[in-house]
């Protein structure tokens, strides 16, 4: 088992999960506005499983996706991090950033400050070459946050999502890319 990393940003704490964190979490996935650009909001059942995947992860890697806590109050307001992709893709293997904010918290720069405490991690802490980040081609929010963060696109690199049938409205996803040569240079 591999220590989990904590993050600190100036509002907030990213961190390893809880398991007082499951039920806010499971109302965060069965939100349809917060997954709007998901094929549908997510069971009790599933967010169990995603919890326990999520778990998995810090136990082997030592980093994943953080449980974000605001400072001021304490309170679980979604989570931001890094993980192993889990599908295959003309550009994986690789390390994906994500992110998932109840909407209380949306419009405040949650997204982005821990986007970049995490994207710092990956590449000044675990060494990572890139990260990357994908939504589906309509999810304007999402990609404003990659941009934010200095992700680039390149749509030669757009692709279906091999989970989500032909024809589905969700299946086209763009792909965003960040080089820690990049970062580095910033």
């Amino acid at each position: 088992m591999t220590e989990p990393i904590e993050l600190h940003t100036e509002r907030l704490l990213l961190r390893t999960w809880r398991p007082e964190d499951l039920p806010a979490y499971i109302a965060l996935s069965a939100d349809p506005e917060v997954m709007h650009y998901f094929p549908e909001p997510q069971s009790a059942a599933r967010t169990e499983a995603s919890y326990a995947r999520i778990q998995a992860h810090f136990a082997e890697h030592g980093f994943g996706l953080w449980a974000l806590e605001r400072k001021d109050d304490g309170a679980f307001i979604g989570f931001t991090g890094l993980g192993h992709m889990g599908f295959e893709a003309h550009f994986s293997p690789a390390v994906e950033i994500g992110w998932r904010l109840a909407r209380a918290h949306w419009g405040q720069g949650y997204s982005s400050e821990a986007a970049r405490a995490a994207l710092a991690c990956g590449f000044e802490r675990l060494g990572l070459a890139q990260v990357v980040a994908y939504t589906a081609v309509d999810n304007a929010p999402s990609r404003r946050v990659m941009e934010a963060i200095g992700m680039h696109r390149d749509p030669a690199d757009d692709f279906d999502h091999p989970d989500l049938p032909a024809g589905h409205w969700l299946r086209r996803h763009v792909l965003y890319r960040l080089y820690r040569d990049e970062w580095v240079a910033r």
